[in-house]
């Protein structure tokens, strides 16, 4: 059998793949957005948007795509951004992605809704990042937090932009719900799906029994079939910023806000003792219509001063990351890709994604003049034929 990774050449080569891969509902759950998809097409556009002004006879070949994040080195600035209820599109998702990234020397950050403890995922790869969803209330909240910090995580993710649940129709269409309720259809892109079917679903319960949602609490909760899954994740109408007060204070370790798109909120977390922020708007995946993060990015940056500002939503070229890097981002974090990759070949995709956007980053570091990252900035962009300024 030939080696499918082979005929991967860029990130968009593994989404196809995996989709001929994956049951139709737990395909749309990977890839789709909400409502009309206005939010996930501007994320692509966006990037198009923005064009390279390269400089020439730069002597580039001692080139280096190192960067430091949050006081960390890393071998380049993508890291892989957390996906709920990845161990259902691949065998052990959290780990895999996790091990990946460790190994490529990028970051990673683990999903709170993730169906792996997290205290195993530490244990594979100690260094990555944890995402959490905050629970329904101060009690569990701080219980939360004092196991994250007993798990070894050092960098603690807030993700703030879900107080309600999103709009996701097409999950409705494809048959993909939370909780899963088994049913003839899905029975039948079971057996339609041989390779997930027994290389991943059947394979986990073996192994692993019937999967939980395993870090939304300070204990186990509730298994991915459970009625009681939607309770857990429509908890957090109530999340306001005396919560994340309330965190910064327990918490003394790292801390970032993911979810920010307003200045006026970039300002407030860095006011709050916040050590970065992502902007992002959770690839599309909430409030459709919402500004493309690297729309959001120039304004953030005037916000925010010197204080660490990261991206993701439509990352999937290394042409992608120079241009945010360029508009100050520090890094950026990609996610349906790395995804489709676990999907494809395990680990060893997720590898090869990571290598193949990092290679693209050095590549067209050559290509624009730079040799070291801390180059770029906006005198490298043009947009809409003008010059680029921040805030505009």
């Amino acid at each position: 059998m030939s080696d499918p990774l082979r005929r991967m050449l860029s990130l968009h080569d593994f989404e196809p793949a995996a989709k001929a891969l994956l049951p139709a509902p737990i395909y749309a759950y990977v890839s789709g957005a909400v409502e009309d998809g206005q939010s996930e097409r501007a994320n692509r556009e966006a990037f198009a948007e923005f064009a390279f002004r390269p400089k020439v006879l730069v002597d580039v070949s001692a080139r280096s795509t190192r960067c430091t994040v949050l006081g960390r080195d890393y071998a380049a600035p993508v890291g892989v951004a957390p996906m709920g209820i990845s161990a259902i599109s691949s065998y052990r998702g959290d780990v895999v992605l996790a091990r990946a990234a460790a190994e490529a020397g990028v970051p990673c950050i683990m999903s709170g809704s993730s169906l792996i403890r997290l205290e195993t995922v530490m244990e594979a790869a100690p260094d990555t990042w944890f995402q959490a969803y905050l629970p329904g209330d101060e009690a569990q909240i701080a219980a939360l937090i004092d196991r994250v910090a007993a798990a070894g995580v050092n960098t603690l993710v807030l993700t703030v932009d879900t107080p309600v649940a999103a709009n996701r129709e097409n999950n409705v269409r494809a048959g993909f719900s939370t909780p899963l309720r088994p049913s003839l259809g899905l029975a039948w892109q079971g057996v339609t799906h041989p390779r997930w079917l027994f290389g991943t679903f059947l394979r986990t319960l073996a192994r692993h029994g019937m999967p939980h949602f395993e870090n939304n609490y300070a204990t186990r909760g509730a298994p991915i079939m459970s009625s009681s899954v939607l309770r857990d994740f429509s908890d957090r109408g109530h999340l306001n910023w005396q919560h994340v007060s309330a965190i910064r204070r327990r918490w003394n370790g790292l801390m970032v806000l993911k979810g920010i798109l307003h200045p006026d909120d970039a300002r407030a977390a860095r006011a709050m003792g916040m050590d970065a922020i992502i902007v992002s708007n959770h690839g599309g995946r909430q409030l459709d219509g919402s500004v493309s993060p690297l729309h959001a990015l120039p304004a953030i940056m005037d916000a925010v001063g010197s204080m660490e500002v990261m991206l993701d939503s439509g990352v999937r070229r290394g042409t992608d990351v120079l241009k945010a890097m360029a508009l100050g981002a520090r890094c950026v974090f990609v996610g349906r890709p790395f995804n489709y990759a676990a999907t494809v070949a395990g680990q060893r995709g997720v590898a090869h994604a990571i290598a193949l956007i990092n290679e693209e980053v050095r590549r067209n570091m050559g290509l624009l003049g730079v040799v070291d990252l801390k180059e770029l900035g906006v005198e490298f962009l043009q947009r809409a034929g003008a010059d680029v300024s921040r805030g505009r």
